[in-house]
């Protein structure tokens, strides 16, 4: 069975990085348990490797990520949204973020939800501009379980935040770039590629130490977030708007909510 989530070590001018490529794409790069295991095994090891300067991350295909596999969650309860589900994505999206090596998300295709969310734990994100981005869970009645919210506040601002979470409708990675989203736009892949070697190189002539140290005063500063975001998935979980988000998935329709 090939492996859903790949790990390559790579060279450039004698310095190293690793690379950790979503490899679902028949299904989007869509995230299930196994595969945040996968990660969270790689990251694991590049915490201790002092040898590996960078972490690039990316997903095989058309998509970047398309956030959690539905058929990974959908079946879950209110309790096991929030532990079993959100809680273990925070826990290996949040190693990916405290990691001491500067990482880098090379968006090739659309990021999504959970995968947006994926995006939003490196330091430095390029998209080709084909690309769309965006958080759509309102429309299957959940949330950004993952710590996305919060994030994408710091990073964007709260007003644009509240548009991209509120009306869950994709913005195009010429939007994203426009509002600090992105830190580069790329005409395509291979125009991407250019980028990410630019990048490598100036991780490479700074200081190791003084990066990490400077990652970590900035992680700190989401110490706190991550028990109200799974909170806040689990209560999702339990509405009966949720499992009409998924029924509609599952039956390719639009949703038909009633709460009000």
């Amino acid at each position: 069975m090939e492996a859903t989530v790949l790990y390559q070590e790579k060279k450039r001018g004698g310095s190293e990085w690793g690379e950790i490529t979503l490899n679902r794409p028949q299904k989007g790069n869509a995230l299930t348990l196994p595969m945040l295991d996968e990660i969270e095994c790689y990251v694991h090891g590049l915490k201790a490797a002092k040898s590996i300067r960078a972490l690039v991350l990316r997903g095989n295909g058309r998509f970047f990520c398309t956030g959690g596999d539905i058929e990974a969650w959908g079946t879950l309860t209110p309790n096991e949204m929030s532990g079993r589900w959100a809680l273990r994505g925070i826990q290996v999206l949040e190693m990916i973020a405290a990691l001491p090596q500067p990482v880098i998300a090379a968006i090739s295709g659309h990021a999504l939800g959970g995968g947006l969310e994926l995006a939003l734990m490196a330091d430095l994100r390029v998209a080709v501009r084909a690309a769309n981005l965006g958080t759509p869970e309102v429309g299957l009645g959940m949330i950004s379980g993952w710590t996305g919210v919060c994030r994408l506040a710091e990073i964007v601002g709260v007003a644009r935040a509240r548009e991209l979470t509120l009306l869950g409708s994709p913005i195009s990675a010429e939007k994203a770039y426009d509002w600090g989203l992105l830190n580069a736009l790329a005409d395509d892949a291979d125009a991407m590629e250019l980028q990410i070697d630019s990048w490598l190189d100036r991780i490479f002539a700074n200081s190791a130490p003084a990066m990490a140290l400077t990652k970590s005063l900035l992680q700190a500063m989401h110490a706190d977030a991550s028990l109200r975001h799974a909170a806040a998935a689990g209560l999702a979980r339990s509405t009966e708007d949720s499992s009409e988000g998924i029924a509609a998935f599952r039956a390719k329709r639009k949703p038909v909510f009633r709460s009000g």
